[in-house]
Parts: C-alpha cells; structure tokens; sequence
C-alpha cells in the first residue's frame, strides 16, 4: 500500500528552489520533496535516451515517473499517419524511455487524450492498438471527454478498462461543458490508480477566444477545505487500490507544490529515501 505525491514537471515551482538555481540541478532537489514526478516534456517531443539517462541518475532508487505519452500517440498534433507510421512512432517512443524500464523507475505512461477524443468506435480501437503494443507496461488513461462518462456509458467505459487493464486516471478539475469531466471515484487496474489535479478555474479551462488561455488554464489554489475531502476520498480509494499516485497541475500561479505539501500533511505521510535536503545554515534550508 502506497500514496507517492508529486507534481506535473520540475521545473516552474519556484517555492521548492533558491533563485540562483540551474535549470540542470532541479530534478535533484526536486527529488528530496517528492518520490514522484511527471515528465510532461515527453508529451512535445520524443525526448533522447540521454534525458532518461540523466534523470534517473540523479534520482533516489524508489523515485517513479509518470511519462508523459507523446502527442501523436495521443492525436493531439492531429497529424493523419498510416498504421505503420504509427507503429514507427509507438516503436520510438517505447526506445526513448528504456533507460527508465531498465531502471525499475516507471510509474506509468500517461495517455491524455484531447477533448475531441470522444467516445466512439475508432477511438475505442486506437485505445485496444496502444494497449496491445506496450503490453507489458503501467498505462493510465485520461479522457478530457464526457461522453466517456455519460450515465449511460459510464460503467461500459470502466469495465472495458478493467478488461484491458488501463489505470485510471482520475481527475478533479472544472466543470466546464462536454471537454471536461466528472470526478469518478473507481479503480480499474488492480494496482495502481492515478489521480490528476488540474485546479477548479471554470472560467479559464475552456478557450474561448481568450488570448491568455494556457497561462490561466491552470490557476486554481485548492483549500484546506477541497483537500480534506480528497483526503477522505482518497483513503477509501485505498480499499480498493494498492498504490495511488497523486499529482498536482495546478501550477499557472505556483500553487501545485504548496498544496501536494498541504495534501501530504493531511494524509500524515512522511517519505523515506528521498535526495538529502541541502540546508542552509542561517535560513533554516528550503521550507
């Protein structure tokens, strides 16, 4: 049994950092906050085996990554490829996070697919094709569609799940119309369940025409409030689920690592074997 919380990459959470740190040296400290981090960089790029190579060093034996599925996989690039195009793609990617596997460090892959990602039957298919290929790996799926859980589809969507062994990423976001969805409390691997908070900001999460969409998609400061009911929430998921990985997107006003330090305090967890705390000796180290 396990609760690994985390943030959705490394890089833009200032709280964690001094101002004179190197983009090169943030995964390190990262790592003594946080057993988990997800690697949202692979979703723009298939990134080079020397990337992987780099992070796993610098990270503590039991430390995980949820990476990221990369954007043609996913349909987001809406790029028209053949079968075999895509099969060349899927065969790149899985190249590019082998020093991962090799390393015992992957959490999952993450597939978020688009809003437009409904549900429908070449969609189900593409879902049975990825899944076919990495067989033998930790998959989450995250719809960014309602219709995959309208009342009427809801239970099909998570049996199919279930039968394919996709782990469900579950998400606490806005409600916002059919590119959103619903807060669905429901296991469907039987090891791992992963949870996504994208923050509550209605107004922000859908474009509509606005300019400064992406910068205020994720601004959203989750209360003591929110998190105590996910603290419950989450401690009955236990009953059903071995190990729940939890993380926090809600970065467009730097709040995703105050409020997993929050979420952690809620749930009394305390983590062993993380990189060693560098402290300063007159301010008392990074709070």
């Amino acid at each position: 049994m396990s609760i690994h919380i985390g943030l959705t990459g490394w890089g833009d959470h200032d709280s964690l950092y001094h101002s004179n740190i190197s983009p090169q040296e943030k995964l390190a400290v990262y790592a003594s906050f946080f057993p988990v981090v997800e690697v949202d960089t692979a979703f723009y790029a298939i990134q080079p085996e020397k990337n992987y190579e780099k992070w796993v060093k610098e990270t503590p034996e039991h430390f995980s990554f949820v990476i990221k599925a990369y954007q043609t996989l996913t349909g987001h690039d809406r790029k028209s490829v053949t079968k075999d195009e895509f099969r060349a793609v899927m065969d790149q990617y899985r190249e590019s996070i082998e020093p991962v596997l090799q390393s015992g460090k992957l959490n999952s892959i993450l597939f978020q697919f688009p809003p437009w990602f409904d549900l429908k039957k070449e969609h189900v298919n593409r879902l049975r094709v990825i899944r076919d290929y990495f067989f033998d790996l930790p998959l989450a799926l995250e719809f960014r569609n309602r219709t995959w859980f309208s009342p009427q589809y809801r239970q099909k969507t998570l049996q199919f799940m279930k039968e394919e062994k996709w782990i469900h990423t579950i998400c606490d976001e806005p409600q916002a119309g059919e590119g959103s969805v619903p807060v669905v409390l429901e296991p469907t691997h039987p090891e791992r369940t992963l949870i996504r908070f994208h923050g509550r900001n209605v107004h922000g999460w859908n474009r509509n025409g606005r300019p400064d969409w992406r910068k205020v998609r994720f601004l959203y400061r989750y209360s003591i409030e929110e998190l105590s009911e996910w603290s419950r929430w989450i401690k009955q998921l236990q009953i059903k689920t071995k190990h729940i990985t939890i993380l926090f997107n809600n970065n467009s006003g730097k709040d995703a690592a105050d409020n997993a330090k929050q979420l952690m305090n809620l749930l009394n967890i305390q983590y062993k074997g993380l990189n060693p705390r560098q402290m300063d000796l007159f301010d008392g180290g990074l709070a």
